[in-house]
């Protein structure tokens, strides 16, 4: 059976699952209940030395057929003072202390600041520190959050702070809101971090209130950009984990649309060795953690991978410079007419936004491809509805079947 034992930054961790520095780690009880649900860590909500007010409502969501597929926020850092969170960490490690807890922080671009934050936590008996450079809403306008982690040269500078003070491992949790997220991530490295965590939530406008004329989510009819979280956001947190991978040797964390097992693998295989969820737990609790351990444990059982370390990047050495990929790959599409209901979906994909290489007279016969035409694109298999019914074939196949 697979070993989804973890050593990260220093630490031991009984497996890769961590609960993100969001609402589902508000206070020191639901923690406490993650840890007894079976998650191996956690990052506490986000501490700074004065407590955040919050807007209400302050969540809005993006769904297709009902189902949730990005979930924007605009709340804020906790609103519970730096000694209850104290004492919230002394009573975690008191009752847990082989289950690791970060306590996430936040502060302005002032040194004694960053210290005294660090040494109130550390007293109170964290495992590692994580330092909130991402936040994209109503913190950076306070000189806080994605601001800083938007300039290297100040990402820097308070890593090199925090570690001046820091008997925990320091990990900085770096915004998707950049250019090139690996540049901040070198110079956080070298300024002595000893993890990186990402992404933070994208910058994002969820939507508009067609009705109200009021953007959304409304605060008395107005509001303000956000983080974006949940399924969507995906894509983009495994470009930045897989970026960092290859840019720093430090070890990551990913976070970013984690909802099951399969993601968590796909996250460790680009390169992170833990994983942090949110908006997953948000909509469907501490308990989800079981099935994505034993879903992942077979996963790496069936694949061979003993550990999460021998699995950890495993697919990066395939992730090349875009002039560098195979142009003499040729592939065609092939429609499997057992499986095909004439639904037509991909000759009009194909007609109106690929090569007009698929032939269809009517909705009564099976559309066919024409080969000569096809250039590979791939756009007939993601329209059509039937699983399997469409693939993409090597020419070379496709011209002897």
């Amino acid at each position: 059976m697979a070993d989804l034992s973890v050593e990260f930054a220093g630490l031991n961790l009984m497996n890769p699952f961590m609960l993100a520095s969001a609402p589902p780690a508000a206070n020191a009880e639901m923690i406490q209940r993650a840890f007894e649900g079976g998650w191996a860590g956690a990052v506490t909500k986000t501490i700074a030395l004065e407590p955040a007010i919050d807007v209400r409502p302050r969540l809005a969501r993006l769904a297709m057929a009902n189902r949730t597929i990005g979930l924007e926020n605009i709340e804020l850092i906790t609103q519970r003072k730096l000694d209850v969170w104290v004492k919230d960490i002394e009573e975690i490690k008191h009752h847990y202390p082989d289950h690791v807890l970060f306590a996430s922080l936040m502060g302005a671009v002032v040194r004694d600041e960053w210290h005294s934050l660090i040494k109130q936590v550390q007293e109170a008996g964290v495992d590692g520190l994580e330092l909130n450079f991402g936040c994209p809403h109503g913190m950076p306008e306070k000189g806080m959050g994605s601001v800083q982690g938007q300039d290297p040269a100040i990402a820097g500078n308070i890593t090199r702070w925090a570690k001046e003070v820091a008997t925990v491992p320091v990990m900085v949790k770096l915004t998707p809101n950049v250019t090139d997220i690996a540049q901040v991530g070198e110079a956080c490295e070298e300024a002595g971090a000893d993890a990186i965590s990402a992404i933070n939530t994208v910058s994002a406008l969820i939507g508009i209130d067609l009705d109200r004329l009021e953007p959304l989510p409304s605060v008395g009819g107005t509001s303000a950009f956000g983080g974006y979280s949940g399924p969507a956001v995906k894509p983009i947190g495994l470009r930045c984990i897989g970026q960092l991978a290859k840019g720093t040797d430090l070890p990551l964390s990913g976070i970013g649309g984690i909802a099951k097992w399969q993601d968590a693998a796909e996250y460790i295989l680009v390169g992170a060795s833990t994983v942090q969820v949110c908006t997953a737990v948000m909509f469907r609790g501490y308990n989800i953690v079981e099935k994505m351990k034993k879903g992942l444990s077979a996963y790496m059982d069936e694949k061979g991978f003993q550990s999460v370390a021998k699995m950890r990047g495993h697919i990066l050495p395939k992730i090349t410079a875009h002039e560098e990929l195979n142009f003499a790959h040729k592939v065609v599409a092939a429609i499997d007419q057992d499986l095909c209901t004439k639904c037509g979906l991909c000759y009009t994909a194909c007609m109106d936004g690929g090569w007009q290489a698929i032939e269809m007279e009517s909705r009564q016969v099976y559309p066919r491809v024409l080969i000569e035409r096809c250039d590979g694109c791939s756009l007939c298999t993601h329209v059509c509805p039937v699983e399997g019914c469409i693939t993409m074939v090597a020419l070379e196949a496709s011209q002897h079947s």
